[in-house]
């Protein structure tokens, strides 16, 4: 009998997130929080679904799967996803899960997209531990931020409605803000100088213009300023809002653009 494959516990995880989603919105259509609970458990399960799927893929192809985009992308989905279950678990807003779930979704999707083939010899620029120190860092950072656009979303939606209170809106600024604060470090450390000690091990250079270092490091200064503004210009609610939302549509158009633009980045 042929064992599972990879690809069906990511299909079985994303129609779980399929589900997860559905119950976010009819909770906030009934405003029943059993519906809000079956959303998290789903997250939760789809979550292991994923992990299952990253555990059948490592033993297949020897090392962990972090060498393609489209492994990338699944885990990026994996790390928003488990933040996300987190977040609406701890604060019970269940409203964030109407917002973030199809974000997953659509990453999701975007790997399912992508060259999927898995390779028992990685080239000799993946041999390194740096590797996966560097992608694994910057998915989990870049997942948190896919999390923030979603909080901004959910800000900005209810900063349109005049019954919101600004207790209400203050909060949501705030856990934007402390999700963005805890992301911004992991991907400095992962995407930037784990990345850069990585490409001098592989490349023999700390840096070498490729198209998606320099869109890292746009996305790096474009948070970096994001907490400028907030700590030192007092930026807060729809600009910070709208800001979060520019930051990872950034982070969406580096990964798309690293697609086209080729690199050595470019592992399929």
């Amino acid at each position: 009998m042929t064992p599972p494959s990879d690809a069906l516990f990511f299909t079985l995880a994303f129609a779980v997130y399929l589900a997860a989603l559905v119950a976010f919105l009819v909770r906030g259509v009934t405003r029943r929080d059993a519906f809000g609970a079956i959303g998290v458990a789903a997250l939760a399960v789809g979550a292991a679904l994923q992990t299952v799927a990253l555990l059948v893929r490592w033993k297949l192809s020897g090392h962990l799967p972090l060498s393609l985009m489209h492994e990338y992308a699944s885990v990026m989905s994996w790390m928003a996803a488990i933040c996300l279950a987190v977040l609406v678990a701890r604060t019970r807003r269940c409203e964030i899960g109407s917002y973030a779930t199809p974000l997953i979704i659509a990453i999701m999707a975007i790997a399912s997209l992508l060259p999927k083939e898995i390779s028992r010899q990685l080239v000799p620029a993946l041999q390194s531990y740096w590797l996966y120190i560097h992608v694994s860092m910057a998915a989990l950072a870049e997942g948190a931020f896919a999390l923030s656009c979603a909080l901004a979303i959910v800000y900005l939606v209810k900063a349109g409605r005049r019954t919101t209170p600004a207790a209400e809106l203050a909060r949501l600024d705030a856990l934007n803000h402390r999700v963005i604060s805890l992301a911004y470090p992991l991907f400095t450390l992962g995407a930037l100088f784990a990345g850069a000690i990585w490409a001098y091990k592989a490349w023999g250079t700390f840096w070498s213009w490729d198209p998606k270092e320099v869109g890292s490091l746009i996305i790096w200064l474009f948070y970096t300023g994001y907490l400028h503004a907030r700590y030192q210009r007092g930026w807060k609610g729809k600009r910070a809002a709208v800001l979060a939302i520019i930051g990872f549509a950034m982070v969406i158009l580096s990964f798309v653009g690293n697609l086209f633009l080729g690199g050595q980045h470019a592992y399929g």
